[in-house]
């Protein structure tokens, strides 16, 4: 990719955090009080959940269609999660920070690494659960999974606790907490952005 470098000094935001820490419920606060922000919609081969709206929440692929976009580069990461597979489209990236918008990807903790090395001026933000048990039981009310998955992505999740020392900020999504952690996102961005540094974000 070519080296992309913006003028007006929007920031690429990465969030992260284990499953069921709440990134979608702070992701849905944040589009209702940030006009200069672009949400990525990331590309998924997993089933749709109740609720969800194609080209809205996800966009719904079938694994040969994923493929497809991935042998002609069209993600700036990839990865399989939970036997799925997830990409960011790299053009929603570029054309929203070359339109001065502020950019956020939500994404998992092996997408986030990925994306460190490709843009390592990026703004890493980690969710945490104000504790295992209360993770445990965010990820049980939802239904979503069955007993084996849920297992999986608790162990899943310790792990990634364990590795999340590299963050550049760690927030903790208490419970009925989510406007506090917007209002934290919002500070760090309007801290770094008050440096007014242009960042380059992508390098070949």
């Amino acid at each position: 990719m070519d080296n992309l470098t913006v003028n007006k000094n929007p920031l690429l935001i990465v969030l992260s955090g284990p499953s069921g820490v709440g990134k979608d419920a702070v992701l849905n606060k944040m589009k209702c009080v940030c006009p200069n922000f672009h949400f990525t919609v990331t590309a998924t081969t997993r089933p749709k959940r109740t609720g969800e709206v194609d080209g809205k929440d996800y966009i719904f692929l079938s694994r040969d269609d994923f493929e497809e976009k991935l042998k002609t580069g069209e993600f700036i990461e990839w990865a399989e999660v939970y036997g799925n597979l997830y990409g960011v489209p790299k053009t929603q990236v570029t054309s929203a920070l070359n339109d001065g918008l502020n950019v956020v990807i939500k994404i998992d903790v092996q997408g986030a690494r990925t994306i460190k090395t490709l843009a390592p001026e990026a703004t890493f933000i980690f969710l945490l659960p104000p504790s295992l048990h209360i993770l445990e039981k965010r990820l049980r009310d939802r239904m979503t999974e069955s007993t084996s998955d849920l297992r999986k992505r608790l162990v899943t999740a310790k792990n990634e606790l364990s590795d999340s020392d590299w963050f550049d900020f760690s927030i903790i999504n208490e419970d009925d907490g989510i406007e506090d952690v917007v209002n934290q996102i919002i500070q760090i961005c309007s801290t770094i952005q008050s440096n007014n540094k242009s960042k380059e974000y992508f390098h070949d």
